[in-house]
Parts: C-alpha cells; sequence; structure tokens
C-alpha cells in the first residue's frame, strides 16, 4: 500500500480529475465510488473495483479496515488527509472511493417493458433520488435525454445511494425515437392534464415522463405522450419537486399491480 501526499501524483491528479469533471469520466470509462455503502452496493451486483483510495486517518477505522484487507489483491494508496479533503467530493469526506469501469448496458432500451424517462432532469441530487424510487420500484430501465446530470457523476451516485446497480441507465438517449416506438402506455404529469393519476389504469407496461425542473417535459416529447395525468394536490401547491412527482408515480404503479 503506497502513501500519497503530493498533488502532483499522476494517479492523484487522475482521481481529482474524475471526481470533478464529466467530461474525464466520459473519455476514460471511469467512475468514483464514495464510501462504503456504494462500494460495497457495486460489488455486490458486479466485481471488485479497479483501485481503492483512502485517507490516512480512514484506513483505521474497522470497517475499511476490515474492507481494505478483504481486498488485498486491489492497488490500494493512502492520502494525506489534505489530499483526500481536496477531492472535493462531500463536506465531511467519507475516507474511502473506489475506482470502477462504468457499467455499460449489455443491450438497447427495450420497447415493450417499463420504462423511466427523464428530459432534461439537471440536478443531480433529482436525478439520483428518482434513480433510487425507480430501483426500489421495480423499474429497471432509465433513459437520460442528453441534457440530464451525468448520471455517474459522484453527486448523482450519492444521491441514488445504490440504485444504479439495480437499474440499466441509458444515458444521451433520443426520447422522442424511444416512445415512437413504444409498445405501452407513456404517462406524463404535466400541469393542466385533465387526467388523474390516482384513476389511471397502470397495470400494463408503461413508460414515465419526468421533466426538467424549471421547464418541465419538452413540447416534441410530451407529444409523443398517451396518458397525461395531473397528482391531486388538495393542499393548493402549484406543482412539485420533480423526484417527489416520481415517486408518487412510481409507486401509485405498484399500488395498482399488487
Amino acid at each position: 500500500m503506497r502513501f500519497v501526499e503530493s498533488p502532483d501524483n499522476p494517479a492523484y491528479r487522475q482521481l481529482r480529475r474524475l471526481c470533478q469533471s464529466g467530461r474525464e469520466r466520459r473519455k476514460t470509462g471511469f467512475s468514483v465510488l464514495d464510501g462504503m455503502h456504494l462500494l460495497t452496493a457495486y460489488e455486490e451486483r458486479f466485481q471488485k473495483v479497479r483501485e481503492l483510495f483512502v485517507s490516512e486517518a480512514a484506513r483505521d477505522k474497522p470497517e475499511i479496515a476490515a474492507y481494505l484487507a478483504a481486498s488485498a489483491g486491489i492497488k490500494q494508496t493512502v492520502l494525506s488527509e489534505r489530499l483526500f479533503e481536496d477531492l472535493g467530493l462531500v463536506d465531511t469526506p467519507t475516507g474511502i472511493v473506489g475506482l470502477i469501469n462504468t457499467p455499460v448496458p449489455a443491450a438497447g432500451p427495450d420497447a415493450q417493458g417499463d420504462a423511466v424517462l427523464l428530459d432534461g432532469v439537471q440536478d443531480p441530487g433529482n436525478l439520483g433520488s428518482i434513480l433510487r424510487s425507480a430501483a426500489a420500484a421495480g423499474f429497471r430501465q432509465v433513459l437520460l435525454s442528453a441534457d440530464c446530470a451525468q448520471a455517474w457523476a459522484p453527486k448523482t451516485l450519492r444521491a441514488g445511494q445504490g440504485a444504479h446497480f439495480q437499474t440499466v441507465i441509458h444515458e444521451n438517449q433520443d426520447l422522442c425515437a424511444f416512445l415512437a416506438g413504444y409498445g405501452g402506455k407513456a404517462a406524463v404529469t404535466c400541469l393542466g392534464a385533465q387526467g388523474d393519476l390516482f384513476d389511471a389504469d397502470l397495470r400494463g407496461p408503461v413508460a414515465w415522463v419526468f421533466g426538467s425542473e424549471g421547464q418541465g417535459v419538452r413540447p416534441a416529447v410530451l407529444a409523443l405522450t398517451n396518458a397525461p395525468l395531473a397528482i391531486p394536490m388538495p393542499g393548493g401547491s402549484e406543482s412539485l419537486n420533480v423526484a417527489a412527482a416520481a415517486a408518487i408515480c412510481l409507486f401509485e404503479t405498484v399500488r395498482q399491480r399488487r
């Protein structure tokens, strides 16, 4: 196990770029998992991570020390506290990160099965929360338009809490092309919709479409949906956070199918 305290170390410089740059993640095909929860969630579904980086103070914590010992065959690097904090991942660092090959879907989207389509959802926290709800509700494929936040950014991964490894994520998708050939119900929540979410029949295959935080679903995408629905809000609010709306819709689907 090597010790690094220079910010000019090549391995550290690449790690820092991966933590902070979506372009670097796309170019290399690598992503960074921050913390024990994500590391173990990834390894339950896939293989061991490529490489581990641990802070000087965290390497002796019992859980981390046991994990490092069980991962003896993987390249491990101890970073000084200053270097680990400079990765800029969270205000209170977890003390351990792992480098992985970003998972790539084995096949294209399934135009007959359940799906979640995200049109311009740009906040990583919202994106991660929607992925978490999708995984919990049993929706296994998620399609992201090109202007969504990056699914494999550290903030999105943190908000997803392991949901990335229970779903198949298709980034940079043409949502209009998918909807044009979709064999099930294309449902969307939008202001002014006449249909009521709780009256809709969601027992068959459904593609749920959720739009950007500010503008909602683009008109071209909206035109290809066939089930515009409204979430009843008797309290008088005009709208909901997109992650909250997604959770309500996905679990109403679950309720109907029980």
